[in-house]
């Protein structure tokens, strides 16, 4: 659009008149020279492409390999803290059960109130979360169940009552809840 102003000389500075076109029988290189520098870098291009392809594929393999490694360790991790917990449930279990057997007037009884709150916070931390059974319809991977009884409340295949609390750790269940089902 705009067309460029030649810088005219100004009247102290020399003038340098342009260089002549140089004619072809003067130039360093032969045709054939000049045609096999042009295959080579065409080679020298193609080459460095090839290169460029294989580093961003092992980019991206290791990055892959990266989040594959931090999704088993995540994995390893959860199963780890899981087993452990599994091995506390049934202290767990005994303390529910002496709470619900109390004796209202003992001091000792505040003792394993507090215990088991310290249990329960330490599961709460690891992200352990109680089954909610009871009321709920029988699914084999969250219950198990040891026996059935009628039960006029609740339709057939319905949780009456929990025997043994169940544990999640995320989505994976660590000790499926022990109930009785409605017949």
């Amino acid at each position: 659009m705009t067309d460029k102003k030649e810088k005219k000389p100004r009247a102290d500075e020399p003038r340098i008149p342009p260089e002549p076109p140089v004619p072809v029988e003067t130039l360093l290189v032969t045709q054939a020279e000049w045609d096999e520098l042009k295959k080579q870098l065409e080679e020298a291009q193609t080459q460095a492409a090839d290169f460029k392809d294989g580093w961003q594929r092992s980019r991206a393999e290791f990055d892959n390999y990266r989040k594959r490694m931090e999704r088993d360790n995540s994995l390893v991790y959860q199963n780890a803290v899981g087993n452990i917990i599994k091995r506390y449930l049934p202290v767990m279990d005994d303390l529910q059960r002496a709470l619900q057997a109390r004796p209202a007037d003992l001091a000792w009884v505040s003792g394993i109130e507090l215990i088991y709150r310290k249990l329960q916070s330490i599961l709460d931390s690891e992200g352990i979360k109680r089954i909610e059974a009871e009321g709920q319809p029988f699914d084999p991977i969250f219950h198990e169940a040891i026996g059935q009884e009628p039960c006029e409340d609740l339709p057939s295949g319905h949780v009456v009552a929990v025997v043994q609390n169940g544990y999640m750790l995320g989505d994976k269940v660590i000790r499926p809840a022990m109930v009785r089902v409605s017949e």
